[in-house]
């Protein structure tokens, strides 16, 4: 049985949200809006065009949308670049599945760019075979375009897939997608009964907790 890892980023293999909190945060205050814990909270690990709706309802056109976007992640970027780290037990856990022949992906609401970016500075792309990112997909978690698509590209049926995240939505969309769930709880963005009631099938504080024979377990 061929098994698969699929990944998202923002939360579940690197702690970047203070680097979008400002991005966002700066990004509204030129359009004149606020931006609270209260509004990152409801719109993370969304995709951008589905925040501006979130935020300012139809005031943008769709082109308008884009270009907000992008001003946003360029904000984001440049913070980025002065040092991204994986969060505690990512790399030994990623390592572990890649030696017993998980193949893994990305699957994140994020552009590529910010993708790219993050993987340049974390060294993970030699795990991967997939990268799926917001202009990948048309429809965001919870619907489960973006982890079907990482299956689709790994050649792994959707239920011999394990998904990781950190959203209610995500896991959420992993489930709808006929995958198993772990929730992270690290950056703690929501607490471990959210989690679970979303659907996970198991939840932990942080991925040092997993080993390769729990997920293989998870996948029998």
């Amino acid at each position: 049985m061929v098994r698969a890892a699929i990944w998202d980023m923002d939360g579940t293999l690197v702690d970047t949200a203070e680097l979008h909190f400002e991005a966002w945060r700066k990004t509204c205050q030129r359009l004149g809006r606020g931006f609270n814990r209260a509004d990152f909270a409801a719109t993370f690990g969304k995709r951008n065009p589905e925040i501006l709706r979130i935020l300012f309802g139809d005031k943008f056109t769709p082109s308008e949308i884009e270009q907000i976007g992008e001003e946003k992640e360029e904000l984001y970027r440049a913070e980025a670049k002065h040092g991204v780290e994986l969060l505690p037990g990512v790399a030994a856990l990623m390592d572990g599945l890649h030696r017993a022949g998980f193949r893994q992906a990305i699957g994140s609401s994020a552009p590529h760019a910010n993708l790219e970016l993050i993987l340049e500075l974390t060294g993970i792309s030699k795990y991967l075979g997939a990268v799926i990112g917001a202009e990948d997909t048309t429809r965001g978690k919870p619907d489960p375009q973006v982890f079907l698509l990482g299956a689709e590209r790994l050649g792994v049926e959707p239920a011999h897939c394990v998904v990781f995240e950190d959203a209610p939505a995500g896991v959420q969309a992993a489930k709808a997608g006929g995958m198993k769930a772990v929730g992270v709880g690290f950056v703690g963005h929501h607490d471990p009964a959210t989690l679970q009631a979303a659907g996970a099938d198991r939840v932990v504080h942080s991925l040092d907790e997993l080993t390769v024979a729990d997920l293989e377990r998870l996948l029998e």
